[in-house]
């Protein structure tokens, strides 16, 4: 069993300190299974694994989705979800990267990176402007491949 402790029915504590108010949260870590499965070790053995088997095919079709359309990453982290119901690696992974997350968000809404980033936007888009008008001053409303040799 991977619930992070040597006895069924028990949980590892870990402490949370993604809180608001800066005081660490604590939260249980491991198997979110119901106390009935826990209980009995077959029974939480093949509960592990029917989530490991949905979460594994969650993961597989957000990957599959990464260069196809749809939500890959979206996907992905809900597969990490549904394994974080039941392992604690995962749940440290989703620990980390809501921590991440967070910080990346904070650091976009600093004012500076902000400035940054619009001015850089604006550039991108002057200079997609002017190459835009370039290519219509040359061949004017032509797609590329009907332009003749010129």
């Amino acid at each position: 069993m991977n619930t992070g402790s040597d006895k069924p029915g028990d949980a590892v504590v870990a402490q949370d300190r993604s809180g608001t108010d800066g005081a660490p949260e604590e939260r249980a870590l491991g198997s979110r299974a119901p106390e009935f499965i826990k209980a009995r070790r077959a029974l939480h053995v093949s509960w592990q694994v029917g989530v490991f088997v949905v979460g594994l095919a969650v993961v597989v079709v957000g990957i599959i989705m990464l260069p196809l359309p749809g939500p890959g990453w979206v996907v992905i982290f809900g597969g990490m979800a549904i394994w974080a119901t039941e392992f604690v690696w995962a749940q440290l992974v989703l620990r980390w990267t809501k921590r991440k997350v967070t910080e990346a968000a904070q650091r976009a809404l600093d004012p500076r990176v902000r400035r940054r980033n619009i001015i850089l936007t604006s550039v991108g888009v002057v200079i997609i402007g002017v190459l835009a008008g370039i290519y219509l001053w040359k061949f004017g409303l032509q797609m590329p491949w009907k332009i003749k040799d010129q």
